[in-house]
């Protein structure tokens, strides 16, 4: 078995950073007290939920894969599709009994959602173009909110809400610009995305515009008083990033760039993280 590959297959970078959205939503819920074991319960939660919807991400894109990643882990040869489903069970199955562990009904049920919406994003709604990018996203938002049941936080915080939609936007945008570069290879699937049925120009566009709506949002704290003055200087650092690429991808909006962009989107979001919970300290 090679364990390289299904560590590849599963992204354990990507995985850990929704395992840390889960701790910062914990955080910004301004719970009475953090309890510990609960963090860590929600965290691998977020990973191992995040890697079942990584390997099940690879199983059904293989032929896409093919034309675009042909050096991921199933279409090189280094796991076959079967130990990959196998993988994406025990990943599903781990991360649903740390949710159970939690003792929280409300934190296990998001994280059944959240299951239940890679399954469907992967296996259905991946080809349906911008609603399938808007379904994805809201995967993004999630781990957030489920950061403030898990805790014993509130869901409804404002803080909370506005870092969900702040994710929110930033990954449909990211996931608009990831279009443009996969547009061969989802081709072959028939994927309606918005960079095949309306062109690359018109997908940069809506991509910029979905990254400066996620700086609109992340200012919407510092007007209501709702983050501290450590946030003021922080989210700088996200949104400049974001205006870089929104600027970026609408100058070259060409599968090179749009690669490119998608990759540095990826920081922007982790530099967010960073910022929201510095925010709510």
């Amino acid at each position: 078995m090679n364990y390289r590959g299904m560590l590849d297959l599963i992204r354990p970078v990507n995985c850990a950073m929704l395992g840390f959205a889960v701790v910062v939503g914990a955080f910004v819920s301004k719970p009475p007290t953090v309890p510990e074991l609960q963090l860590a319960l929600g965290f691998f939660t977020g990973f191992f939920l995040c890697a079942y919807a990584m390997a099940v991400n690879d199983v059904y894109d293989l032929q896409v894969d093919r034309v675009n990643r042909p050096d991921r882990p199933i279409p090189s040869g280094r796991i076959t599709a079967v130990q990959a489903s196998r993988l994406s069970l025990v990943m599903l199955v781990v991360g649903l009994a740390c949710s159970l562990l939690s003792l929280d009904p409300l934190a296990v049920v998001i994280a059944l959602v959240y299951a239940f919406i890679s399954w469907f994003y992967n296996s259905r709604a991946k080809r349906m173009g911008l609603p399938g990018n808007l379904i994805v996203a809201s995967s993004l938002a999630i781990p957030f909110i489920y950061g403030g049941a898990v805790s014993g936080g509130s869901v409804e915080g404002s803080l909370l809400l506005m870092m969900a939609l702040t994710a929110f936007f930033s990954g449909v945008g990211r996931e608009v610009v990831k279009s443009m570069a996969d547009v061969e290879g989802d081709a072959k699937r028939h994927v309606n995305s918005l960079a095949r049925t309306r062109g690359l120009g018109f997908a940069s566009g809506v991509g910029a515009l979905l990254f400066l709506l996620a700086v609109l949002t992340s200012w919407v704290p510092l007007f209501t008083g709702l983050a501290n003055p450590l946030y003021s200087y922080g989210v700088i650092i996200p949104d400049v990033i974001f205006v870089y690429l929104a600027v970026a991808i609408v100058v070259r909006h060409d599968p090179r760039s749009a690669y490119r962009v998608k990759r540095i989107a990826l920081a922007g979001m982790t530099a967010g993280l960073l910022v929201f919970i510095g925010g709510a300290v």
